[in-house]
């Protein structure tokens, strides 16, 4: 069991720190002055960081854990996490699998209307939440709601609410006597809604087992790593890709900020070892050098040893950048979805630099499929559907049978990412199934566009779409953001694809900001709506 990682952390290192949190000022001054917090105080270790031990994060979760089954919570029953990133987090969720409920972590950004849709799909009894969901969350306790308990965090006063710190302190740090086993239900994600409502994904105790040793057998952590979480905790790629250090046993840092001088100050602050970024975040890092706006001395950074990317389609361009800032630096990437306990099941390996631009071969545990639509194994550099199969692969789509047999394939989870295999048969990651654009008959990878628009000195981000085209059916527009303090013009950016074969080369050309998501997934559908209804000509404007 997971929790079985949890108690053995406490007993064996039980006064050492698994967990600190930072605060980030927005301040003119940010790189000097941390943010005072705004959630309970209990940490001597100043304003702007608080810190856990091993046996305290075990002994809150034994807290909340006691404290749910006070308020009839069985096993089986739902609990929703609604916070930001915060050292509450984590022990609120191991609470929640140690009273033998599942844990639904829920997106900081949802709107109210999509807070309502997922907890009534999941079937939340309980809801932990922090200050900033206030407002959102107040039309709900009004209104006629499944909702059993509200359970705040935070400084503000609230009348729908029982407050966490108060009621948890009083209740015993024992563990529950709660009967748990690797079969039993254990969370339910939600998939990243880019394609409409968002889907809750059932997973096992088994796979949230499986995704620690996914984790620490890919990039070995050690009790002497240190691992900066910044990505948010709701999504499967932060937590699991942390899930290795829980497993080691080692220093986790939570990061509530994302500027490069805010990443830089922790790792330097904090002696941290291993990063995870997502592309944005590395981007931002490597432009704030080159710009001077950030400086390399001001930090310690010998001790960070491995970036790792995932989330997305990483720009084999941006990698050589990083790897000419940072030539000491292993690199690896990591592939996965929610659908597959995130993080892990392709994985490129460090020692596989050599093959910057694929995500890599199979990751620990796991096994890989190249379908043709016919349901063959793709030749050699045919490009097909990937399919994954491993013991991290989602039970269902909660309560979604139709959605459900569309991706389970017995043990094989189709992932809807169109990839190739080359001759060593690493996998290539060519694009989204629903994001293939079909120009003329002939189909059209955006990720390839989109990672050759990148190389172009100017051009910081760019996203391909198809758009409705009455001659060929689609046609390709990019969106280009262009890095600060800098700009092309069309005809600049025409000149630059002349590199590419005519049928890829994009049609329309848009400056305008990229839409992401908070694990720096591109926001196509977005894009789509904002640009697909022929209103092109009008969007083209050059800075």
């Amino acid at each position: 069991m997971i929790t079985d990682f949890l108690e053995r952390n406490a007993r064996l290192y039980g006064d050492e720190v698994a967990l600190v949190e930072l605060n980030p000022s927005d301040a003119h001054d940010s790189a000097k002055t941390w943010r005072e917090f705004s959630l309970i105080e209990r940490s001597p270790s100043g304003k702007y960081r608080r810190e856990m031990t091993w046996r305290e994060f075990d002994r809150r979760a034994n807290r909340f854990a006691n404290l749910l089954l006070t308020r009839g919570v069985k096993k089986g029953d739902k609990v929703a996490i609604l916070l930001m990133n915060c050292l509450e987090w984590l022990p609120v969720y191991f609470g929640i699998l140690k009273a033998g409920a599942l844990a639904v972590p829920m997106n900081f950004r949802y709107t109210g209307e999509e807070i309502a849709y997922c907890l009534d799909l999941a079937d939340v009894d309980i809801l932990v939440f922090g200050d900033e969901f206030i407002d959102r969350l107040a039309p709900l306790a009004a209104g006629e709601s499944r909702i059993k308990a509200f359970f705040h965090i935070g400084r503000a006063q609230v009348d729908f609410a029982e407050p966490y710190e108060a009621y948890t302190s009083y209740c015993s740090t024992t563990p529950p006597a709660i009967s748990l086993c690797d079969d039993d239900d254990a969370a339910i994600y939600f998939s990243s809604g880019t394609t409409g409502f968002p889907k809750a994904i059932l997973h096992s105790h088994r796979a949230l087992v499986s995704s620690c040793m996914v984790e620490q057998n890919h990039h070995g952590q050690s009790r002497d790593d240190v691992f900066p979480c910044i990505p948010p905790l709701y999504h499967t790629g932060a937590k699991m890709h942390w899930f290795g250090s829980l497993l080691s046993g080692s220093r986790a840092v939570l990061l509530r900020g994302v500027k490069p001088e805010w990443i830089l100050r922790a790792v330097s602050e904090e002696n941290v070892s291993i990063v995870w970024l997502l592309v944005p975040w590395a981007q931002d890092i490597l432009d704030a050098l080159d710009a001077g706006t950030v400086k390399e001395s001001d930090y310690a950074l010998d001790r960070w040893r491995l970036m790792h990317i995932g989330a997305q389609p990483v720009p084999p361009s941006l990698i050589r950048r990083w790897k000419e800032r940072f030539p000491h630096h292993q690199y690896d990437t990591n592939y996965g979805l929610s659908e597959s306990i995130g993080p892990g099941c392709v994985h490129l390996g460090v020692e596989n630099i050599d093959h910057v631009g694929a995500i890599g071969k199979a990751g620990y545990l796991w096994e890989t499929s190249v379908r043709t639509p016919n349901g063959d194994e793709a030749a050699t550099d045919e490009v097909g559907e990937l399919a994954v199969k491993g013991p991290g692969v989602m039970r269902c789509y909660y309560k979604n049978p139709e959605a459900t047999a569309e991706v389970l394939d017995g043990e094989w989870l189709l992932t809807g990412d169109m990839a190739r295999r080359d001759k060593d048969g690493f996998l290539y990651l060519v694009d989204r199934k629903k994001d293939v654009v079909i120009s003329g008959g002939e189909n059209i990878y955006p990720v390839q566009i989109e990672d050759f628009l990148r190389a172009h000195p100017a051009i910081k981000d760019a996203a391909v779409i198809g758009v409705p085209d009455e001659r060929l059916g689609e046609v390709t527009a990019a969106i280009i953001e262009f890095r600060d303090g800098m700009t092309a013009t069309e005809d600049n950016i025409r000149a630059f694809c002349e590199e590419l074969p005519r049928y890829k080369r994009p049609r329309m050309i848009i400056f305008d900001k990229i839409p992401r998501n908070p694990t720096g997934k591109i926001e196509k559908p977005v894009l789509r709506e904002r640009f697909g209804g022929g209103r092109l000509v009008e969007a083209q404007t050059t800075k």
